[in-house]
């Protein structure tokens, strides 16, 4: 394969540049078979003065560069350089249709990741425009926003973290469909995630949740779900029927998590099986008609009866289910497989909230102390 620097004579005493490929090589937008690239580089015909002189050497010097490049990029079996069409498209219409492929909760922070995002970079964005300073620049933006629409008062650091990590994903998808000539995704580091308290229930007030009458079963069965099995809401929110497999004894879920399309296998207890009521028709929802913003309603509500003073959302009762499955010694490995964390990293974070050997550090000294002391110290408080 030999690539060619060639000149064409055009209208106005100019000449253009274009490389010329022998043989032809497949076009990847085109899927015909081509034997130029035109560079966009022209020169003088016949120069008339030193200034013209000068553009001539330097646009030659700039187009042989190229086209020594070009030859390199063929000998390696990369055509990306000539995708110069798809670059031209429209990023926010890329990201929608990343959007569109997502359900439920994970929608919708896709959908604000978008948001975000036009809001930041104006009402165009083609993919030649993508840059490691504009992606640094949205990073800043995220880090002191302010909310859109209705919400209002700065993002939190971990909503931008949310956020910037959908950006982090379209560039990537981006460079894999030969979008970016520029991996930015492995280039761009992502927003640092603050480390926040993680909200969850002792054993025993999970009990006294459950001992705690209420009025809509449906509801208290899903919430219960998501407490023994760690699933997220959008999980638990379109799990169907055929997706519920075993026997008694051995019931498990055979599914796609929606959040990173892992393809998942959890095994499951008889008790949570029970939640699932009689079995339906496979293409049937196990929980049909679920809203989030109602189950969230109901579990308000449900908390509050029990006498349990906590702020509690939906996710703390995945919380809940992971430190319980830790403190009752099932290792760090496991509970990251059931929770479908891609990385054992993710799930330490609740190990960090029940250690038991913190627990028993602060138990083993063990020294008397007097009562005079004990009064001392009433005295002074």
């Amino acid at each position: 394969m030999k690539v060619t620097l060639r000149k064409k004579g055009i209208s106005k005493g100019m000449v253009s540049l274009y490389l010329d490929f022998y043989p032809p090589i497949l076009h990847p937008d085109t899927g015909a078979f081509t034997r130029r690239e035109f560079l966009g580089l022209y020169i003088h015909k016949k120069s008339r003065n030193e200034i013209e002189t000068n553009h001539n050497k330097e646009t030659l010097i700039l187009a042989q560069a190229v086209c020594a490049r070009r030859q390199l990029d063929i000998q390696n079996e990369n055509f990306g350089f000539i995708s110069s069409a798809k670059r031209q498209g429209s990023v926010f219409d890329y990201f929608q249709i990343e959007v569109d492929k997502r359900k439920g909760s994970n929608y919708f922070n896709w959908d604000m990741g978008l948001r975000y995002f036009k809001h930041f970079a104006g009402p165009d964005l083609r993919f030649v425009d993508l840059n490691l300073t504009l992606c640094e620049e949205y990073k800043k933006y995220l880090l002191s926003a302010h909310g859109i629409g209705k919400k209002e008062g700065p993002l939190s650091r971990n909503t931008a973290v949310s956020y910037f990590a959908k950006l982090k994903a379209i560039l990537k998808k981006c460079y894999k469909d030969k979008l970016l000539t520029e991996d930015l995704n492995a280039i761009v580091e992502p927003i640092k995630e603050k480390e926040v308290h993680i909200e969850f229930l002792e054993i025993d007030e999970l009990q006294k949740l459950i001992n705690t009458p209420v009025d809509d079963q449906f509801h208290k069965n899903v919430c219960l779900t998501s407490a023994l099995t760690g699933l997220r809401f959008c999980d638990v929110e379109v799990l169907t029927w055929g997706e519920v497999r075993g026997v008694e004894g051995n019931h498990f879920l055979q599914f796609t998590q929606v959040k990173t399309d892992g393809v998942e296998v959890m095994p499951i207890s008889d008790q949570v099986f029970a939640l699932f009521g009689d079995r339906r028709e496979n293409d049937d929802f196990v929980f049909p008609g679920l809203s989030y913003y109602k189950v969230s309603l109901f579990l308000s509500k449900w908390i509050n009866s029990a006498g349990i003073n906590k702020k509690f959302s939906y996710n703390c009762l995945r919380h809940t289910c992971a430190t319980l499955q830790i403190d009752s010694g099932v290792d760090i490995y496991t509970v990251s497989k059931m929770l479908g964390h891609r990385h054992v990293k993710t799930t330490q974070r609740y190990a960090k909230v029940v250690d038991r050997k913190k627990k028993e550090a602060a138990k083993s000294i063990k020294v008397e102390i007097p009562t005079v002391v004990n009064r001392t110290l009433r005295l002074v408080q």
